[in-house]
């Protein structure tokens, strides 16, 4: 990778369709199965194949909803019947993947939900299991692929704000927990569970940082979750960068002052994306992509056109890079296991920095 591989993005990122869109077999019915995968599936015109759940009622409604034929209660039974060449899209918990992916046939291609794990030492051996069976594997770091970020890295790759120096990720809203509980009792929330996005995020257009430094922090009166605010810093040692990533799940005072964006500033203008998805989730607020350059800054800034959202959109994306890369239209995968444990390894050093507290402060006075 190059010194400011923002300058250099990878072809799968560029927001094209297979040409012949492979069979999909959706491991897993949840919400955002409902919510984001067969909504974009439906809208990119990729075919669903199946679905598989062990509740198969919950399935069948979908696949009624949705005209899908093919209904299974094990991924085993799936597999027995689907057709050569059908992709995989496994959107389980973490703890249940590899067992999904153990009954997968070897070479398949399949894309996996993020987080990679619970833990780096977990996204180490999915990435091991996924070797060993030839799996053509990737993550659905599906934000990557929204369609603000996608116009954003196109106009950073074309040098339009200059040299890249500053990249900040905040959000300020009031995360309504109680729509996943299955994420209740787990003692890594935040950052493995929602941050991560961001860190594969900034890891798409920067690269792996030399260092992290992070707060990770629960709400006292939210004893059903654990972490539900961090600030997260990124440390690129040869550059002047300075990447932040601040997340306040528990902002319940009104959306007045709700926050939600991605901010890039680079030495010739700078550009804003509003996540609206995160402002009233799932219902979601208004997108926004916003430019300003210091040659035109009496302009102000400046609506950049777009199309699509972080939900559904992203996941023709991230589905279509899988797609493109089996079939040959693209020369590499960028969201595969192997580049995605990178990210497992930031969110992994971010909860070591947690534990030691940063550096203590002494005060020494000589009299």
């Amino acid at each position: 990778m190059s010194d400011h591989p923002e300058r250099n993005p990878e072809a799968a990122y560029r927001l094209e369709l297979p040409a012949h869109p492979r069979p999909i077999v959706i491991i897993g019915t949840g919400g955002i199965v409902k919510d984001a995968h067969l909504p974009a599936y439906r809208k990119a015109g990729y075919p669903v194949w199946g679905l598989v759940n062990r509740t198969v009622a919950r399935a069948q409604g979908l696949a009624d909803e949705y005209g899908i034929e093919h209904v299974f209660g094990t991924v085993a039974e799936a597999v027995a019947a689907a057709p050569a060449g059908a992709v995989y899209d496994i959107a389980l918990m973490p703890e249940q993947y590899a067992a999904a992916l153990e009954a997968l046939p070897d070479g398949a291609a399949v894309l996996i939900q993020k987080p990679l794990g619970h833990t780096l030492a977990e996204g180490i051996a999915l990435r091991d299991l996924c070797h060993s069976k030839g799996l053509v594997a990737a993550v659905n770091t599906q934000l990557r692929f929204a369609p603000y970020v996608a116009e954003a890295r196109r106009l950073i790759a074309e040098g339009v704000i200059g040299e890249l120096y500053d990249l900040e990720i905040r959000v300020q809203v009031d995360t309504p927990w109680h729509l996943f509980p299955h994420v209740f009792g787990l003692e890594r929330l935040e950052i493995n569970m929602h941050s991560v996005h961001y860190l594969d995020l900034v890891r798409s257009f920067l690269g792996d940082p030399d260092g992290v430094s992070a707060v990770t922090l629960p709400h006292p009166e939210k004893h059903e979750v654990a972490n539900t605010r961090s600030t997260i810093l990124l440390r690129y040692r040869d550059r002047p960068l300075r990447v932040t990533i601040s997340t306040n799940h528990d902002h319940a005072f009104g959306p007045a002052h709700e926050e939600s964006y991605i901010k890039w500033e680079g030495t010739k203008g700078a550009i804003r994306a509003q996540m609206g998805l995160l402002l009233d989730y799932p219902t979601g607020g208004p997108d926004a992509l916003e430019i300003v350059l210091l040659d035109e800054k009496e302009r102000g800034w400046r609506d950049v056109p777009f199309e699509g959202s972080w939900f559904p959109d992203a996941f023709i994306g991230s589905m279509g890079a899988v797609q493109r890369f089996v079939e040959g239209s693209v020369p590499t995968l960028p969201t595969s296991v192997d580049d995605v444990l990178h990210t497992m390894a930031v969110v992994e050093a971010a909860y070591e920095s947690q534990e030691r507290e940063g550096i203590p402060v002494t005060v020494e006075v000589n009299a």
